[in-house]
């Protein structure tokens, strides 16, 4: 599954794993503008999450509208920058019962949202480096493979 060939949609260019993928069709915005005006803290908080995805491999940042999604073949993670903290999921093929996550919301059996809210850098420890990097591989869609 991970080796088909991207999809591109003819009208903005973005690809997809899935033909025909729903999506806003429009174009990514600029992350500096995005993230401009940010409270450093928040900005601090961000650029660790960043880096610790970053570590994991390749990875298109899109900067939308009302989120900013990390995705390799297909979106894996999204934050949503606020006043004072970051909110965000990450998408895993199992469900991680922690007292970390705002909410986890199973959508089918490989498929799990955990939502998070974090304010310090130092809340991205190992443990959640290793959610990142279990995720990165769920956008790869690693967890089909049998």
């Amino acid at each position: 599954m991970s080796d088909r060939p991207l999809w591109r949609c003819p009208a903005c260019g973005r690809e997809f794993a899935n033909r025909n993928q729903v999506h806003t069709c429009a174009p990514p915005g600029d992350l500096d503008e995005r993230l401009a005006g940010l409270d450093p803290g928040v900005l601090a908080v961000f650029t660790r999450f960043r880096a610790l995805v970053e570590a994991c491999g390749p990875v298109t940042i899109l900067p939308e509208r009302t989120r900013i999604a990390f995705a390799t073949r297909m979106s894996f993670a999204a934050v949503m920058p606020r006043r004072r903290w970051l909110d965000g999921h990450l998408v895993l093929a199992r469900r991680v019962d922690s007292p970390r996550w705002r909410r986890v919301e199973t959508f089918s059996a490989r498929n799990h949202l955990h939502a998070f809210r974090f304010t310090t850098p130092e809340e991205l420890d190992d443990e959640v480096a290793a959610w990142i990097a279990e995720a990165y591989e769920v956008g790869r869609q690693r967890h089909l493979r049998s």
